[in-house]
């Protein structure tokens, strides 16, 4: 009994269980009687009165901390909230030992601490400190960018991205300074799609709420600002990764119908008789060849009064774009199911609006269809009209995307709108161009031009300027048999000829053009809080500019 009474003494935690039952067997009065059996029954009690038999739930948290990055003696500050729970929860332990584990961590880096708590079964499982760089971060006029709030976003993303993989049920994260920053980072880091598995194979995704002490001012107000930003990435993420068998135009109707109505957006779903009625031939000619109708959905949102002149937003819809009969090269095809970026941009734009309740008046208009191989294929040297009358002469079938977005662009004047804001994937020398750094942005409007980069600075999902010359206008009507041609002569300047051929069915008024394709993809290295696959961009800038158009002041503070 000596042995037996020993070796269960030596158990480990994961047969405690056992060893709890066993431990009812060995008190009988001869073997109590004995100091060693004794003392091994009386902790392996203690032990099972605090419940180590039964896993609690994990739980993880985030705090921040200040460190200079080209200094590795520095010490480190940790935020407010960070310091308030170094003091009250661990006794000042969280901070010795993050000081003991080697210099601070840089921007965009997590070290991760275990039970720092004093209790034996500690509130939180993981302590995730992340990076935040120098205190004094701001806007860097240099890099468009509020450097602060970028920082905040990538740390916090990939701490939450580690503690999921740690299989944590909950994580708590403190503003680390900006909440908003904060709340997209964990909700964009955690987020993949995985609709498809099997539900036993899924990669557990945790839920995450603010932490903040008893005594601080709680900024839920943004925190719930950022997640509404995040969510609305995230929907036009999941619209781009759906196959294109699953989401064709009538199916991207029905989720549309689905997700908006919920949120007080009114749809219209408009059908190819409709279309051929307003005369948009352009349109038509794109999708006749796939034995999927186009559909043209109309959204709208009124946050303020009826009369107020709305903002029309336009998305490219294309959910499958094969090139037609100009057929893409076979590594590019994968990923044309994405081609309607656009039109998940401008509905998750419109379901974010609805959600934060701004006063201003939304007009979506998305053409719906598939640029396939088919009996009924439109052709090189094709003429099609649109609804203007201008003609068009149809060079390159793969360059469909300014036909499709032709149209909407002409039925968006009916509403006498503020702007006209067109989204799409126009051309892939964008890659060439950018890569994921930016997206490219055409405008006749200097003030729509600052606003979208002020509005690209707060997010970190930044723009950049390209020209609209009549230079690339003279080279899309260069043609003799029509009035414009969708290609236009010349070798170069892809992105700007296109942006030129839709500006030709823009009569008048503020207009800009964002053409996103080189950030439809992300390799997953370039933001810690975007996983490899669809990147959602821009729609977090797109959200933040018709907000800003509301502010009086939307000038980029410069930092202290």
């Amino acid at each position: 009994m000596f042995n037996l009474g020993f070796e269960m003494f030596r158990l480990t935690r994961n047969s405690l269980s056992r060893a709890c039952s066993l431990a009812r067997f060995i008190r009988r009065p001869e073997i109590t009687s004995r100091g060693y059996a004794s003392q091994a029954i009386n902790q392996m009690l203690h032990l099972q009165q605090m419940e180590i038999c039964a896993d609690p739930p994990s739980r993880g948290l985030v705090i921040g901390v200040f460190a200079d990055e080209e200094d590795k003696n520095d010490a480190g500050i940790l935020t407010p909230t960070g310091w308030r729970y170094n003091l009250q929860k661990t006794n000042g332990r969280l901070l010795e030992v993050l000081r003991m584990s080697g210099p601070m961590p840089k921007r965009g880096e997590t070290r991760m601490l275990f039970a720092i708590e004093p209790e034996r079964i500690p509130y939180y499982s993981a302590v995730a400190v992340v990076g935040l760089g120098k205190e004094c971060l701001g806007y860097n006029p240099y890099e468009v960018l509020d450097e602060q709030k970028e920082a905040i976003r990538r740390s916090v993303a990939d701490a939450c991205r580690i503690l999921a993989e740690l299989d944590t049920d909950r994580i708590e994260v403190e503003n680390c300074g900006h909440a908003e920053s904060a709340a997209e980072g964990a909700a964009l880091g955690i987020w993949l799609y995985q609709e498809l598995r099997d539900p036993k194979r899924r990669i557990s995704v945790p839920s995450i709420d603010l932490f903040a002490s008893k005594d601080e001012i709680c900024d839920i107000e943004g925190w719930r600002i950022g997640l509404q930003k995040a969510a609305a990435q995230n929907l036009t993420r999941q619209l781009q990764e759906m196959p294109s068998n699953l989401l064709t135009p009538t199916a991207f109707a029905q989720n549309v119908v689905e997700v908006l109505c919920k949120s007080g957006v009114n749809v219209e779903v408009k059908v190819e008789g409709w279309a051929e009625s307003q005369s948009m031939h352009a349109f038509l000619a794109v999708g006749k060849a796939s034995c999927e109708p186009p559909i043209f959905l109309e959204l709208s949102y009124y946050g303020t009064c009826a009369e107020e002149r709305p903002i029309v937003l336009v998305g490219q819809g294309v959910t499958y774009d094969a090139g037609g009969l100009c057929i893409k090269d076979k590594h590019e095809l994968f990923h044309m199911r994405a081609d309607m970026t656009g039109a998940a941009v401008v509905v998750a734009t419109c379901r974010a609006v609805a959600g934060l309740r701004l006063p201003v008046n939304i007009r979506g208009l998305i053409p719906l269809c598939e640029n396939v191989i088919g009996c009924n294929s439109f052709r090189p040297g094709d003429m099609v009209k649109s609804m203007n009358g201008k003609t068009i002469e149809v060079q390159c079938t793969d360059h469909e995307d300014v036909l499709v977005l032709a149209d909407a662009l002409l039925y968006g004047q009916n509403f006498c709108p503020k702007c006209i804001i067109d989204i799409g994937t126009c051309s892939g020398y964008m890659r060439q161009s950018l890569d994921e750094a930016a997206c490219g942005v055409f405008t006749n409007s200097e003030i729509l031009w600052q606003q979208i980069k002020h509005a690209s600075m707060h997010t970190g999902d930044r723009v950049w300027r390209f020209p609209l010359w009549n230079y690339y206008s003279k080279a899309v009507r260069a043609g003799q048999r029509s009035d414009v041609q969708n290609y236009g002569i010349g070798r170069g300047g892809r992105p700007c000829k296109a942006a030129a051929f839709l500006r030709e069915f823009v009569p008048c008024g503020q207009w800009m053009h964002i053409d996103a394709t080189n950030v439809m993809i992300t390799r997953g290295d370039e933001f810690e809080y975007l996983r490899k696959g669809m990147a959602g961009r821009p729609t977090r800038t797109l959200i933040e500019f018709i907000a800003q158009t509301i502010c009086k002041d939307t000038a980029p503070k410069m930092g202290k």
